[in-house]
């Protein structure tokens, strides 16, 4: 089925191929990503519309001298295929097996590592700069989609790059007018006027490679063709940041492809190939709904994704309802998403209130201070954001809205552990980042209802607040549809020891942890706390269960290090209460990937796992409490007393 395919175990073996077989190796690679993802899940449309371009740039650079930086690096899977990682598929995003993104120390063809938006230009620049400066000959080459291209860095790099004429530093392009949702903005626009009769730009390429065996003629028509470039039409926005712009060219044409690659070889200074791809290309299903196979989970190809029967709601659906019943009784409410529509679960919103809903594309940075603006107007606006992309905004949360105290609500989605895209996209941060800003509130739902409840809460607020919660389902309590203030930074006790004597420990539950800390609570006959505030903590409820308590033990999905359990000992310091205290949580490393139920266990921060830590906590300070004998606990674990 893949004959051609399995002789290729590297880019060499890919450049000793006649270019008529360049073709037929494309489609064994589509069908064999296709196959692969099916199987395995994993991001699927963004892959088979760049099976193309890998192959020819495999075949016209000499990888991995030149260097290649994809960016974001989900529309990857090719250029691993054909680095050597064709078995490797079959694990890919699971624990264990091979990344879904770029890694450098996963093969040294992938140059840099990615997986968060717009940093390829800065990387291949940088690269090609080092190059220049250890006299190094090599090109480098930034592959940026589109959507990616709304980001500012990108134009950051571009604007830098700009100043250096003689450097080897190619960007392509990859535009397929999407980033994972529908691309919007001006760019959006200005790149469609660029790509505005596709069959006029595929005749004229066509038509180019006829005239090309007769060099006469084809040079008179390339010289004609850039003179009256220059009289009609003015600098394209990437010459007039001194990038020399080529294109569009099909991306799925690959003579074309080869061709433009083998012409950029020979130039010098920035190069810029604006390519035209379609997202899905090669399977119809997800040509027609790239959004859908984005990242889908194992299917069927022949069925296609089926309709999954309905389920408990995830946190995403909870958060989404909620912000449309809010916006039903207060014309004040707005809605901001950085180009992540349907991973944050505004679809609905968007399509109720059109004029309340803005997409500002993937920038964050801009995304904060733009809702800055709308607070300090009198709206209140919601930024739905996941926790690993809200630190690309760190100086606006603090400079534009948290200084300036203004009710601005970030509502955090894939706070904690994500599973299948690993240590990039894992929440593990934002509890430590956040708890240090000065007016902010930071909350913890433990369950659905309690994220309706606390996001309630948070809009009332005065001020710049952030709810916090996990990827998925929760433990399945369907929200209330009254909506109830909750009373700012208190906790409630959820289950109260019977032990009468010996050691008596209490559990500090934040946010998703309070379902297995109970679990755990019932072995170990403890105490447990439901906090929910993470920022004002609730100092008397700690002080309460320090009293009447020998163990304190915090439990947060989060990392350890400046995390919530360190606030708990700064607050027993302050109040002179010497108690031991175990945190659990992440520790001083980065999540791999896996299922999350596999990554929760491998931190120790499912039942079993926070059973095991304290029990040996308490074993290796001599602390007698009647508790069966203690397993080893989970090695990634770090535990402070």
């Amino acid at each position: 089925m893949f004959e051609l395919l399995n002789t290729i175990d590297s880019p060499v073996d890919l450049r000793a191929l006649h270019t008529g077989a360049l073709a037929p190796l494309a489609d064994e690679l589509r069908a064999f990503i296709l196959h692969s993802v099916s199987g395995s899940g994993g991001h699927l449309s963004a892959n088979l519309g760049t099976v193309e371009l890998s192959i020819a740039l495999h075949y016209v650079f000499d990888t991995p001298r030149d260097r290649i930086v994809w960016d974001v690096g989900h529309q990857a899977y090719a250029h691993k295929i054909l680095t050597g990682r064709r078995d490797a598929m079959a694990n890919i995003r699971q624990l264990g097996g091979i990344s879904g993104f770029p890694r450098r120390s996963e093969s040294p063809y992938d140059a840099f590592g990615t997986a968060h938006s717009s940093t390829s230009i800065s990387a291949a620049l940088g690269m090609a700069l080092a190059a220049r400066n250890k006299a190094e000959q090599r090109h480098c080459i930034a592959v940026i989609g589109d959507g990616a291209l709304t980001g500012g860095m990108a134009f950051e790099a571009m604007n830098n790059a700009g100043l250096y004429k003689d450097l080897p530093l190619l960007v392509i392009l990859n535009d397929n007018d999407m980033s994972i949702s529908p691309a919007v903005g001006a760019l959006r626009h200005y790149l469609g006027k660029l790509t505005t009769n596709r069959c006029a730009i595929s005749t004229k390429e066509r038509l180019k490679r006829l005239l090309r065996d007769v060099p006469v003629v084809h040079e008179l028509v390339h010289k004609t063709e850039a003179h009256l470039k220059g009289l009609v039409a003015p600098a394209t926005l990437f010459e007039a940041m001194g990038f020399n712009y080529s294109g569009p060219v099909d991306g799925h044409d690959l003579d074309a492809l080869v061709h433009a690659l083998q012409a950029m070889q020979s130039l010098r200074g920035p190069q810029l190939l604006h390519i035209v791809t379609q997202k899905g290309h090669g399977y119809t299903p997800a040509a027609t709904d790239p959004v859908t196979y984005h990242g889908p989970g194992k299917f069927n190809p022949v069925q296609g994704i089926l309709p999954t029967p309905a389920s408990k709601q995830t946190y995403t659906q909870v958060f989404g309802q909620w912000l449309c019943d809010e916006a039903e009784s207060d014309p004040r409410v707005v809605a901001i998403t950085p180009a992540m529509r349907e991973g944050s679960g505004l679809v609905e919103f968007e399509q109720r209130f059109p004029e309340r809903y803005f997409d500002v594309g993937i920038a964050e940075q801009h995304a904060l201070t733009f809702a800055a603006g709308l607070a300090a107007e009198g709206l209140k606006p919601v930024v739905a954001i996941y926790s690993t992309f809200l630190q690309r905004a760190y100086d606006q949360l603090i400079h534009d809205i948290a200084i300036q105290n203004l009710p601005v609500l970030f509502a955090i989605d894939r706070a904690g552990i994500v599973g299948a895209d690993g240590a990039t996209h894992t929440g593990a941060f934002d509890i430590a980042y956040l708890r240090c800003v000065p007016n902010l509130t930071v909350m913890a739902p433990a369950d659905e209802n309690e994220c309706r409840q606390l996001l309630h809460t948070a809009l009332l607020h005065d001020g710049p607040t952030a709810v916090r919660y996990p990827r998925g389902v929760g433990s399945g309590q369907a929200p209330l549809q009254q909506l109830t203030r909750v009373p700012l930074g208190k906790g409630e006790v959820r289950r109260t020891s019977s032990q009468a004597k010996g050691c008596r420990i209490a559990i500090l539950a934040f946010g998703s942890m309070l379902l297995p800390a109970l679990e755990s609570a019932e072995t170990l006959d403890a105490s447990v706390a439901n906090m929910r505030f993470i920022k004002p903590l609730d100092g008397a409820l700690i002080e309460q269960l320090a009293r009447s308590h020998d163990v304190l033990v915090t439990v947060e999905e989060g990392c350890v290090m400046g995390g919530v359990g360190s606030a708990c000992l700064e607050h027993l310091i302050t109040t002179g209460l010497s108690r031991l205290v175990l945190q659990l949580g992440f520790a001083d490393q980065f999540i791999e990937h896996g299922s999350p139920e596999q990554m929760l266990s491998a931190c120790g921060l499912d039942a079993s796992g926070i059973t095991a830590s304290i029990q040996r906590f308490l074993i290796e300070r001599s602390l007698d409490n009647q508790l069966i004998e203690s397993p080893t606990p989970p090695a990634s674990l770090r535990a402070r007393a």
